[in-house]
């Protein structure tokens, strides 16, 4: 076992040994025991969590569950929103040995089926009363899990020997503090500590395994590249199950020692975002097409002062935003301008956005449009992109500071290889590197090579300076009936930067040409509508409207301006609703399955070849 120190935990005299989040956590807690760790908003007010708070209530949930008889190596599933009970979760299971399974809330019942089954999860840890309704409803199709222990129990009939409260499992291990930390200080660093689910795009989800050693490289990588500590705040919003959210919320935060903010619900993120204004922001390019979309809808209606203004200082913004990119350095003339547009605009944009102390910014998990890239950081707002996955703990690549090549993804993170196979494939090797797929060899020898590398299966290039371009998913180039390879996702990137298209499909897989299903946001449509005086009831109903389609019409023009003829989209049809995840057209990160949608939506797809 490897061991970084003998630190004793607090009020205790063991020593959490060994290089593993939960030892990290004994840490912080020993050293800045009553410093904020946590903030929870419940009711419009704000409650805060100390480390030392954090570490207790970690080992008494992670004792309780000794207590009913979880062993290590056991998997136990939470099944919440973000909340702090999720990490207190988190920290509880990893420390007694046991595998944490994060169930994504919006999972329908079907799927909580499949992952509990699928991980034989001995334990579920639910939110509230919708959560636990979905295990009820396939209680007998889950015969590993013992006991569903909630969190919000109001509505539910606790009588159910099956279930049982949060309080009542911290109950059951509360007061043991020093057997939790010498349960800690046992850990092997190479043993599974979470088992995280992939999105299933194309399939059923893959549970991959990711070691106490995968998420310390991921901690020590982000300590690297990132600009923060203790002094920094977070909000958290994305889901916990996913890679992206674990590492800053949970990883990141506890190697780094950042406060992480939870807002009232997923309805509120808005408001909570302004009143934390976080330091570090990370977003997928679909939150930051939002942001942009709100700016857009909000001075479509103001004044022609307000408008000429925010034109004015977006354009001076953007100058010096590339020049930013290329390294350069600013002049006293650079320097001032940014200082007037500051007053004139920027402070005031950020400020409602609630990025005004957002020093350091990510976007990640899909390609970012370079108009979206400008707007942010034309206000003093350096997103950089970040490129990984679950199988390498996100540990891909980052777009430097002070070298942002557009259509780039950045240069490898620190103990991170990349290189590109002989057909395009993307190969990442490092500490990062999962242990592989829960009860799937077959899939993980596909996966990892014999030497070591990861097979992405995205598709890419490297440039001369080590800089990475990302294509497209391998699965999904479209091969023309002329025998073209096309990126579909370059396409759909394109015309997602319109605050109207939320999502776009391009068909053509041999086929004669190319297509798209387009689905529009209702928000901002909405808004447009309304405006010309367009009646409307539903999102069917909106997107049906002449005056709609041809408002979709002018953006699929404008985009095809910017492509090759082969590449150009010659027809195209609205999607008569938005896509649901229940109705399994995209995962539980708004992935589109994109075979799904063809058998979906086969008749609008054929109508458009005929």
């Amino acid at each position: 076992m490897t061991v970084v120190d003998t630190a004793p935990s607090p009020s205790s005299s063991a020593a959490p040994a060994g290089d593993t989040l939960p030892a990290h956590l004994l840490r912080r807690a020993t050293a800045t025991p009553q410093r904020t760790a946590l903030r929870k908003k419940h009711l419009g007010r704000w409650r805060s969590y100390t480390w030392q708070e954090y570490a207790e209530r970690a080992a008494a949930i992670g004792m309780g569950l000794r207590a009913l008889g979880v062993e290590p190596g056991d998997r136990v599933a939470i099944h919440s929103n973000n909340r702090p009970a999720w990490l207190l979760a988190d920290m509880g299971i990893q420390g007694i040995g046991a595998i944490s399974v994060g169930v994504y809330p919006t999972s329908p019942a079907a799927e909580v089926e499949y992952l509990l089954a699928h991980s034989e999860s001995v334990v579920l840890i639910a939110e509230d009363e919708e959560q636990a309704d979905k295990a009820l409803a396939v209680r007998e199709k889950i015969p590993s899990v013992r006991k569903v222990v909630v969190k919000d129990p109001r509505g539910l009939d606790m009588s159910d020997p099956w279930l049982m409260t949060l309080d009542e499992l911290e109950e059951l291990g509360a007061g043991q503090l020093d057997e939790w930390a010498r349960s800690v200080a046992a850990l092997e660093p190479d043993e599974c500590a979470i088992i995280v689910y992939t999105s299933g795009t194309t399939g059923p989800p893959k549970g991959a395994m990711l070691s106490h050693a995968n998420l310390m490289a991921a901690a020590r990588s982000s300590a690297q590249v990132y600009d923060t500590d203790e002094r920094d705040e977070v909000l958290s919003y994305l889901p916990l199950c996913h890679i992206a959210e674990r590492i800053i919320s949970v990883i990141n935060a506890i190697h780094l020692g950042t406060v992480v903010n939870f807002g009232e619900s997923t309805e509120t993120f808005a408001q909570d975002l302004a009143e934390v204004q976080p330091t570090f922001f990370v977003g997928v390019p679909r939150v930051w097409e939002k942001l942009l979309a709100l700016i857009q809808i909000k001075m479509s209606d103001a004044g022609w002062i307000k408008r000429k203004n925010y034109d004015l200082w977006m354009r001076v913004g953007g100058r010096i935003a590339r020049r930013r990119w290329k390294g350069k350095k600013l002049t006293g003339l650079d320097g001032l301008l940014y200082f007037l547009g500051w007053v004139m605009l920027y402070r005031s944009l950020r400020t409602k956005l609630g990025l005004s102390r957002v020093r350091g910014a990510v976007s990640g998990a899909a390609p970012i449009a370079p108009q979206v890239l400008e707007f942010f950081w034309a206000m003093g707002i350096p997103i950089r992109e970040v490129y990984g996955q679950t199988e390498n703990t996100a540990q891909g690549t980052l777009v430097p500071a002070d070298d942002v090549r557009i259509g780039m993804v950045g240069v490898p993170l620190p103990g991170a290889e990349i290189r590109i196979a002989e057909d395009g494939e993307i190969l990442t090797r490092g500490p990062g590197t999962f242990l592989g797929y829960f009860k799937n060899p077959e899939a993980t020898a596909e996966t990892i090579d014999e030497e070591g590398w990861l097979h992405s299966g995205d598709i890419g290039e490297l440039d001369a300076d080590g800089f990475l371009r990302i294509t497209d998913r391998k699965k999904d180039i479209i091969i023309t009936a002329g025998g073209k390879n096309i990126s579909p996702s370059e396409i759909e990137t394109k015309l997602k930067v319109s605050p109207f298209v939320p999502e776009a499909i391009v068909i053509g897989d041999q086929r004669k040409y190319l297509t798209a299903l387009i689905g529009i946001e209702l928000d901002t449509v909405g808004d447009w509508a309304t405006r010309r005086r367009i009646a409307f009831t539903t999102y069917a109903d909106l997107s049906s409207k002449p005056e709609v389609r041809e408002l979709i019409g002018e953006v699929v023009e404008s985009v095809n301006k910017e492509l090759a003829q082969v590449e150009t989209i010659k027809r195209f049809e609205m999607l008569p609703k938005e896509l649901d995840q229940e109705d399994g057209e995209v995962t539980a990160t708004q992935k589109v399955k994109r075979r799904a949608i063809e058998k979906e939506f086969a008749e609008l797809i054929e109508g458009m070849y005929r």
